[in-house]
């Protein structure tokens, strides 16, 4: 294996992970081939990844058939749960020897409960827990958004055993309602008796689109020399305050005993790491946040580009104190932090549902189009 500085990430305590889903590189070798040659770790998927996947080209047209061969009367929504479910059972077959290698810690395969219960708690921990059982598989995660809402079902789910990516998170507070929450469930499941050592958890931290939005505030402000230094660093800012935040949660006491007993602690993923800005670099969101016991889940264009001409060092511990500098002045020039940090939350939690609904309208649409179609002949 040629060393690259994506297959070297590792080195520096992080763990490569894709974010990206298709049924043709669970099937023509891609994934395989990214596992040996990568130090590829585990994947994750969303409903836009979903959407992508299944609505182009004609990959999927052999699932539906058999899909509708079976339950003529089946509907888009549990077509799609059926499809979802088997490419990430693949894929989590595929990556089962790095689940097994890393006694738990990676080889994870994540899949998003739909994003229309985002904000209903009891629907939440119901369609979570089915879907894990379907699954069937320790190295599967379910994700729930970290909504208000979704921080009782994060803490119920891991109670229950199942592990869970948490995901759309932006800012640190709501972030450390979902730090708790983990540490709660694990702390119940001790409380009851059960093992505590087979559940693993992540907390999805946005990254490109704190830098989108921030950016926009700030431009708001005009001709403003100190508003012009600050585009470009908010994302990876919050991002080393979330960090810090988790050093200090973890590496409390209470966990400390938790820990002793065989917890493992929630590791924070960087998500959103694509760079939004053609101004900024390709490699922006990953050579500036390397470090210790955390994640990256990075897209093809990116995960190519940090491979071709990325850097590794460790970044992520380095500039804590500037970071806290950043959000002072952010609030010194009048940008209202947690309305921004707001917006971000419901906006992506708009933009998965409207995905998703897009993707079920989609199945729908090709159900019907192979239904009327002659036998063996695929739709586009």
């Amino acid at each position: 294996m040629n060393t690259t500085p994506l297959n070297h990430l590792s080195k520096y305590g992080q763990s490569f992970w894709f974010d990206n889903i298709h049924r043709a590189m669970l099937k023509n070798g891609d994934l395989k081939k990214m596992i040996a040659e990568d130090d590829l770790r585990g994947i994750t998927s969303n409903p836009s990844i979903f959407e992508k996947a299944i609505t182009s080209g004609n990959t999927y047209d052999e699932g539906i058939r058999a899909l509708l061969a079976n339950n003529s009367n089946i509907d888009s929504r549990a077509a799609f749960f059926e499809l979802a479910i088997e490419d990430v059972q693949n894929a989590a077959d595929l990556l089962k020897p790095v689940y097994d290698k890393t006694n738990g810690l990676d080889g994870y395969v994540s899949l998003e409960v739909s994003p229309d219960l985002a904000h209903d708690t009891e629907a939440s921990i119901k369609e979570a827990r089915d879907l894990f059982l379907k699954l069937d598989r320790p190295n599967a995660m379910i994700k729930i958004p970290a909504t208000k809402a979704g921080i009782p079902v994060v803490e119920q789910l891991i109670a229950d055993g199942i592990n869970i990516n948490a995901t759309l998170l932006f800012s640190v507070e709501r972030y450390l309602e979902v730090a708790q929450a983990y540490i709660n469930g694990i702390a119940t499941r001790q409380q009851r008796g059960l093992p505590i050592n087979n559940v693993n958890s992540v907390a999805s931290f946005f990254v490109s689109r704190v830098d989108s939005k921030f950016d926009s505030r700030l431009e708001d402000l005009g001709n403003n020399g100190a508003a012009e230094q600050l585009k470009g660093k908010t994302g990876i800012a919050n991002a080393k305050l979330a960090f810090k935040a988790s050093l200090e949660l973890f590496g409390h006491e209470t966990f400390k005993e938790l820990k002793q007993a065989g917890a493992n602690a929630q590791r924070l993923l960087w998500a959103s790491t694509g760079t939004k800005n053609a101004a900024y670099s390709d490699v922006l969101y990953i050579d500036n946040l390397i470090g210790e016991n955390t994640v990256n889940t990075i897209p093809p264009a990116t995960a190519q580009a940090f491979k071709d001409h990325g850097t590794c060092e460790k970044t992520l511990a380095t500039g804590l104190d500037e970071a806290e500098k950043d959000f002072s002045q952010l609030n010194a020039l009048g940008v209202n932090v947690q309305s921004a940090m707001n917006e971000l939350e419901e906006e992506g939690v708009a933009i998965f549902e409207k995905s998703f609904l897009n993707l079920i309208e989609a199945i729908d649409d090709k159900m019907q189009s192979l239904k009327n179609a002659p036998p063996n002949e695929s739709v586009a």
